[in-house]
């Protein structure tokens, strides 16, 4: 049977998909409302949503005043609620819809949780507003007023009503609803809050919410912060078209945001109803509570603060078939798409590790650097944050001892930019040829490339490796100063660095958190913005059009290296993408691959930050798949003794490093098994 509409099925990965309506309205007429909210949840249905939200009050209209209290209004509100509920009877999704209730002699602000023509229960909204435009006491009554837990409404009895109320899916893992109502967000500690920490993984708020100059803006800021520290999904729908304008206006503002990230949003100000679609990574938000301890420990506390949340069965089952995220997957996600961010993150990251070598010489009391330059992108990297330290400290560039080491293969490319890139900034520059003295620790070895043969084996590599090192170590002792490394996080990833004496080692690391996709963004934002001099950008654009390579075995080489590093361990663009979700994540590889094919598949789709080579790639599922098994191999099983013991170096983002000192521990002597066992799980190909 083909495994590939399973496969690529979103749902199948951990996501699920949300809808946030924006239906047109009349105020005081809710037939008219339940017709637009049944035309919505149509649309939603068709795109595989599980969960449709609409805004505050919509069956009704937000803005009716007084009209509230009219037995007129309040019977076609209930008749208008029996349309939407018959309508959406044969979705296997659930309907969210606002309206006003009356609850024995009482009204409340309601949020009416429907699924397959059953009420499952109706959220109360806690917090009345009663300022300025706002006049909400003088028609309802707040949840800590319900006078009963449970109700019967259109001809179904015992609803379970309230502000407590958790629907939890039977047939999705991880799907738990908690739905509050507009002013619930502005408080201090809004009821989603403690429905999180009882285990709420999304929040739909409905509000009406009409528009003033820079509420827009609040809006984003508190839905955003309050997804991030309740380690949650927050769906937030505000009143659109219809509402009434005689003292407000109203914008139709809809956001989706996951963990602080916004996912989706609405046009504004617009009279066309609106479906937005978000695609959540459940498993992203299951993962980090689980690792955040400060988050669970919350949440053992507010269990002894009053009474736990109900949960409330809901019987959804994901939708089938081949079903592809709307959200889009960056290629890159050590880097942001957006040009503004990823400049601020660019200036973050090169300071992070300017400010982190500065202390370390402050700390040694050494005036003095050490490096090694080859002309690749990382000794380029770490040579140009050496440059900006001295800066910082007032010191001279020519404290920056640093020293091109040609070997067996080094290309005229790398020579050459290595010799220009040193002489642009200035630096003390030298060259040691490491060539003899390799050729006689073959000798004594009794290596057969020291008798004319051309055995180029790991150890011929690892011979040129460790004498740069050695070089490197013993020079410092000679000048009196530290050894500056310049190995980055995606070879500590895949262990593509000699341990020990090679380039595993040094006094300090300044790239051990940045991975090889970043750090040539780092460069280009140094280029362009001449932080060094317009002559050092000139050079720096150049080394970035250069293959990266080991260049340790020989071959016909000239312009380019011989010897390509991504023909052996992959694609860094790929490994990166890997390293970022196995590591930050902990995802199956199943789904790190259905992701990546779903960044990758298209050279021409989205939108993403331009490649400083300029190339545009494009990865097929079974490419994907060996790359990723390559991945899985070197970094579960070869290489984590080599993590075990690396030199000291700035953590520079979010899960973004390996050190055993920060962010990862782990065995040297795992097994790859359980993350290989689930790469059988993975298609040949997508059809």
């Amino acid at each position: 049977m083909d495994k590939a509409p399973e496969f690529l099925n979103l749902y199948r990965h951990g996501f699920v998909r949300l809808a946030a309506c924006i239906p047109e309205l009349k105020v005081s007429d809710p037939q008219h409302n339940a017709e637009k909210t049944i035309e919505l949840a149509r649309r939603a249905y068709a795109q595989n949503a599980v969960l449709a939200v609409f805004p505050e009050m919509g069956i009704s209209g937000y803005s009716n005043e007084d009209l509230f209290f009219q037995d007129a209004l309040q019977r076609s509100v209930l008749i208008g609620l029996g349309k939407v509920l018959e309508a959406t009877s044969a979705f296997d999704m659930a309907v969210v819809a606002g309206a006003p209730l009356k609850i024995m002699d009482a009204l409340f602000n309601c949020a009416v949780v429907m699924h397959q023509g059953a009420i499952l229960g109706i959220a109360v909204k806690s917090f009345l507003p009663n300022y300025r435009e706002f006049y909400e006491l003088r028609q309802f009554r707040p949840a800590s007023e319900l006078p009963v837990e449970r109700v019967d409404l259109l001809s179904q009895r015992d609803i379970p009503i309230g502000a407590d109320l958790i629907f939890e899916a039977e047939n999705i893992p991880g799907f738990r609803l908690f739905c509050e109502i507009c002013e619930d967000l502005w408080t201090p500690i809004p009821p989603s809050s403690h429905a999180c920490l009882n285990g709420a993984t999304i929040v739909a708020n409905l509000s009406a919410s009409n528009i003033t100059m820079g509420k827009e803006e609040y809006r984003h800021d508190l839905a955003s912060n309050q997804s991030a520290r309740c380690i949650a999904a927050y769906l937030y729908t505000a009143a659109g078209p219809g509402e009434s304008t005689t003292d407000l206006a109203w914008d139709g503002h809809a956001i989706v945001y996951e963990n602080g990230g916004l996912i989706a949003e609405s046009k504004r100000f617009s009279w066309e109803p609106q479906v937005i679609i978000a695609d959540i990574d459940l498993g992203r938000l299951g993962k980090d509570r689980m690792i955040m301890t400060s988050f669970t420990g919350s949440g053992y506390a507010s269990e002894h603060r009053g009474r736990p949340f109900r949960r409330v069965r809901l019987p959804l089952n994901p939708p089938l078939g081949r079903i592809l995220p709307v959200r889009e997957i960056p290629r890159f996600p050590y880097v942001p798409v957006d040009p503004d961010l990823r400049e601020r993150r660019c200036y973050e990251i090169y300071n992070i590790q300017v400010q982190g070598l500065a202390k370390r010489m402050k700390a040694t009391g050494l005036e003095n650097l050490v490096i090694g330059v080859s002309g690749g992108l990382d000794s380029t990297h770490a040579l140009i944050v050496c440059a900006r330290t001295v800066d910082m400290l007032g010191l001279p560039r020519k404290n920056i001892k640093a020293y091109t080491l040609p070997g067996f293969a080094t290309s005229e490319k790398t020579y050459a930019n290595a010799n220009n890139l040193m002489a642009s900034l200035g630096v003390d520059a030298s060259e040691i040829d490491i060539r003899p003295s390799c050729t006689q620790m073959m000798k004594d070895i009794a290596h057969p490339f020291a008798e004319g043969r051309e055995v180029y084996d790991v150890t011929f590599e690892n011979v040129q490796a460790g004498q740069r090192t050695s070089i490197l170590f013993r020079l410092a002792n000679q000048r009196q100063a530290m050894v500056v490394g310049t190995g980055d996080l995606s070879e500590l990833a895949l262990g593509w660095c000699t341990y020990g004496v090679g380039d595993h080692m040094s006094h300090y690391s300044v790239n051990a958190s940045v991975p090889k996709t970043l750090i040539q963004y780092i460069i280009r934002w140094v280029a362009s913005g001449r932080i060094l001099g317009p002559e050092v950008s000139s050079f720096l654009e150049d080394i970035l059009d250069t293959e990266i390579s080991p260049e340790l075995i020989p071959g016909t080489y000239g312009d380019q290296p011989a010897q390509s590093t991504e023909a052996v361990i992959g694609p860094y663009e790929l490994q990166d993408f890997n390293t970022f979700y196995i590591t930050r994540y902990g995802y199956l590889p199943s789904k790190v691959a259905f992701l990546a094919w779903c960044a990758w598949q298209d050279a021409g789709k989205g939108s993403w930050p331009d490649i400083p080579s300029g190339k545009r790639h494009q990865y097929t599922l079974s490419e994907i798949r060996r790359w990723l098994a390559v991945f899985i191999h070197r970094f579960f099983k070869l290489s984590q003794y080599k993590r075990s013991c690396i030199p000291n170096g700035p953590k520079v983002g979010s899960g973004g490093s390996l050190s055993p000192r920060g962010d990862y521990r782990a065995p040297s002597d795992s097994e790859e098994a359980p993350w290989m066992e689930d790469l059988q799980n993975i298609p040949d190909k997508a059809i």
